[in-house]
Parts: C-alpha cells; structure tokens; sequence
C-alpha cells in the first residue's frame, strides 16, 4: 500500500486566524516569507483618522536569560527589532531573524497594528489600559487586558500601537477594534499602508 497521498504537495502557506474577516472586508493577499498576508484593502483609503491592520505574520521570539528584559514596562528598538521585556529573564523580541536560544513563539500571539489619529481613543474603547502620552509615550510595553481578553500592547510610535493577543481570539478581537474603529471613521489598511506611515 502506498502512503503517497500523506506527502505535502507544495509549500505550506501560513495563515492568520483573521484572514476570513480579512478577506471578508475586501482584503487582497499576497505570500510573504510563507505567509498569506493583506497587503491592501478594497476601497482603502489613505489618511483615515483609524486603520487597523493584520500583522499576525510578524516574527516573534520568546528569549531567557539574566537581564534580556531590560527595563520592564519598556521596549527597545534595535534595528527592524523590538526587545519588549516580560520579566527580568524574559523578553518577547518582535521582528528580524530569530535570537541566539530564542523559542519561535509566532503563533501563540495573533497581532493587529492600530494607527492614526484616533489609535488611541479607538484602543480606549475596549482596553483598559492607560495609554495617554504621559503614561505610555514611544517605546512604552504594557501587558493588561485587551477586549477582557489578556494581551500586550506595544507604543511603536505617538499615533501607532501594535496589539498581541492569543491566536485562538483572533477573530473576536479582530470584531471588537472594528466595532470601535469604525465608530470613528476608521478601516482596514494592508500591510503596505503600514510602511507609508
């Protein structure tokens, strides 16, 4: 008996567990380094007071050892890199080629990037973390409550937030910024909207 049917035909693509409400909302999709990523949406339009995007795609790498966390509460950037600290002896490193020792922890945390004028008001709307600029400026790293859900929020910018959150609630966190991004003008924006702003 042959067991030729059990061999993969192909590359396997990687997938989001939002790209259904992706591709619902008039996401176009393109394969990058593996995975099936929404580079644009239908209808897009530049300068939304919101948008939000899918980034589930984005390398993350859990690391161990003395001092890797650096100042908790902080993140630093290195390059194309984000060193965000866990605890003293741990560190989430978000982007780039995987660290010395790391553990790839890529599909344990989906992830959405919130940007524009309206991030953090769209974000205050289902978290209740405090990100006024006093509180979380640029580089800010703040575990709490996502949509009563337990995530990570990630300042990368004054009006740009990256959210990580638990695979398996992808979808529903996805519903919930819609829920309050739309409310404020907002919509889906493909990654390449990412890298104009």
């Amino acid at each position: 008996m042959s067991l030729a049917f059990l061999s993969p035909v192909g590359e396997a693509i990687a997938r989001s567990p939002m790209e259904r409400l992706a591709e619902a909302a008039g996401a176009q999709f393109e394969v990058r380094d593996g995975w099936n990523v929404a580079v644009r949406y239908l209808g897009e339009a530049p300068g939304n007071p919101v948008a939000w995007a899918d980034v589930s795609h984005l390398p993350k790498w859990e690391v161990r050892g003395p001092d890797v966390g650096g100042e908790l509460g902080s993140a630093r950037r290195e390059g194309e890199t984000w060193w965000c600290g866990l605890t003293r002896e741990r560190a989430l490193v978000l982007g780039g080629p995987a660290p010395e020792e790391a553990l790839d922890v890529t599909c344990n945390y989906a992830a959405l990037t919130i940007l524009g004028p309206q991030a953090r008001e769209t974000i205050a709307r289902f978290c209740a973390l405090d990100l006024r600029p006093g509180n979380a400026p640029p580089h800010s790293f703040r575990p709490g409550s996502i949509a009563r859900q337990p995530g990570m929020i990630l300042v990368e910018g004054p009006d740009r937030f990256l959210l990580l959150f638990g695979w398996a609630v992808g979808e529903y966190v996805w519903t919930v910024v819609a829920d309050a991004a739309r409310a404020l003008g907002g919509g889906p924006a493909g990654i390449g909207a990412l890298n104009d702003a």
